[in-house]
């Protein structure tokens, strides 16, 4: 699958600044080894570090990992309860500690954080406190979902004051606001769609769907995603620079 990107070298020319990844498959990663779904959660963790720094080398400074959607409470609830205690000992344990050691890491949690445990819950805000607006940033989407994020949006607007609303109101007022819109967004564990994520801010996003489970994914299927964004042509809905002269 990677074979035809492989001798292909990036060069990060500026077009791409913000990656997301709906991180999927770990259930299947484990079942396929037998192992409890619980398993897969806990080996889909420990890509996350990786995968960020990997970005970061190649001048990548926003990357936006799904963690848990608002449809994801559907799940059994032991699956539930694995996830919540590992988020709270990934941002415990990894996060906390690389922002103490890295002066331009910081980390964002979008999504509908007031439904989680308070222990999740002032775990996540106070790893974001400790560090804002730094020149890399991770963005964790937890109890996310990308319809939920609009009307929380559109009602944040109306609160504020804003009887008319714009792109440009609502774009201020949501989760992401400040986080430029992904330039490429990943999905892996072989599913084609984009389950309710970044519906708003994906609107022109590159789109890559990969096989690869989220435990496996690595370098590999990292530099395939980046190269083959750097092969398109994005139009944002015109010509580019090419087809006009060809006019």
């Amino acid at each position: 699958m990677f074979a035809r990107k492989k001798k292909q070298a990036f060069v990060n020319d500026g077009r791409l600044n913000s990656v997301a990844i709906i991180t999927d498959g770990n259930g299947r990663w484990a079942k396929r080894r037998g192992m409890p779904r619980s398993a897969g959660h806990v080996e889909g963790a420990k890509r996350i570090q990786p995968a960020l720094e990997k970005f970061r080398e190649l001048g990548i400074h926003y990357v936006t990992f799904y963690a848990f959607s608002t449809e994801n409470w559907k799940r059994p609830k032991e699956e539930v309860d694995t996830i919540m205690k590992l988020v709270y000992k990934y941002v415990d344990e990894v996060v906390i500690d690389k922002i103490k050691t890295d002066k331009n890491f910081s980390v964002k949690f979008i999504g509908d954080l007031s439904v989680l445990t308070d222990e999740v819950r002032e775990k996540c805000l106070e790893a974001e406190n400790m560090a804002k607006d730094k020149p890399f940033v991770c963005n964790i989407a937890l109890n996310y979902g990308g319809r939920d994020e609009i009307v929380h949006a559109a009602n944040e607007a109306i609160k504020n004051g804003h009887d008319k609303l714009t792109e440009k109101i609502l774009s201020n007022h949501m989760y992401t606001s400040g986080t430029p819109d992904p330039d490429l967004v990943i999905r892996t564990g072989g599913d084609h769609r984009i389950s309710n994520f970044l519906l708003w801010q994906s609107a022109y996003s590159e789109y890559v769907f990969l096989d690869t489970l989220w435990p496996d994914f690595g370098e590999k299927e990292i530099m395939y995603c980046v190269n083959e964004f750097l092969s398109r042509k994005r139009r944002f809905g015109g010509l580019d620079k090419e087809e006009q002269e060809k006019k």
